[in-house]
């Protein structure tokens, strides 16, 4: 009797166990940038966590069980620590030796229609450098405002004080701080009298912006705009101070004019 318990433990168990990386297979996440498509990444991804080693704000994480199939494979959760580029050079490309993450597809491999940027990303940070520019040519995710009802812009308030709270373990390069050396967000205290620090804290130009724009009751407000140099890097995202947050990152998203 005990043995046939054990025995049907045993199968149900195997059977649960190859349906639940099914499940969890479909949560979205956010890949590094120059992540292959979802397919191509997870297919060639030897989960080596190099990509991780280098990244300079540790924004990037290997998958546990949660993830199924994709077990082990880099990801961003930007609310907890996005990719600010503070490695100018998108250092997790260089270091991945497989070719899952890539300044540009082979040409064997499509590219998504929205996905291949309209032009390299212009690094505010390196404005003032002879190459501008980032190494990247498509997005890991397009950003959107899904709360606006609760965006301090939208309301016309400003933030004072440290962004998520003194625990908040995020880190961000501040240039007028080190351009080297990336800091605690909560050691960056702000006092602004309209909030915008989506857009202030933004790593790409022209991604996003304040615009003003009329609310259904045909009064005129002040909202961020995502315009189409977004990249998906998630800043906007850890750096919004509401919570939950009003903006995120669509892991994969395209651009849709």
């Amino acid at each position: 009797m005990l043995r046939t318990i054990l025995l049907t433990g045993g199968v149900m168990g195997a059977a649960l166990s190859g349906y639940l990386p099914l499940v969890y297979a479909q949560k979205k996440r956010l890949r590094p940038p120059g992540a292959l498509d979802e397919k191509d990444f997870l297919s060639s991804c030897i989960k080596c966590g190099q990509c991780v080693q280098v990244c300079p704000v540790q924004a990037i994480k290997l998958a546990d069980l949660v993830d199924g199939f994709g077990v082990g494979a880099p990801y961003i959760d930007a609310r907890e620590q996005a990719c600010d580029f503070s490695c100018d050079a998108v250092q997790c490309i260089l270091a991945c030796p497989t070719g899952s993450l890539v300044y540009k597809k082979p040409a064997f491999l499509g590219v998504r229609k929205g996905a291949k940027l309209a032009a390299a990303p212009i690094l505010k940070a390196k404005e003032k450098d002879a190459e501008p520019t980032l190494n990247l040519s498509e997005r890991i995710g397009v950003a959107r405002l899904t709360r606006p009802e609760a965006c301090l812009a939208i309301q016309g308030k400003g933030f004072k004080g440290q962004v998520r709270g003194a625990s908040f373990k995020g880190r961000m390069r501040y240039m007028e701080v080190n351009r080297w050396k990336p800091i605690r967000v909560a050691d960056h205290p702000y006092d602004v009298a309209e909030c915008d620090l989506c857009v202030r804290e933004c790593p790409v130009k022209g991604a996003i912006s304040i615009e003003t724009v009329f609310a259904p009751d045909g009064t005129k407000r002040k909202s961020p705009v995502v315009h189409e140099p977004c990249v998906g890097c998630g800043v906007c995202e850890m750096i919004c101070p509401v919570e939950p947050t009003c903006i995120v990152i669509d892991a994969r998203e395209v651009w849709n004019t």
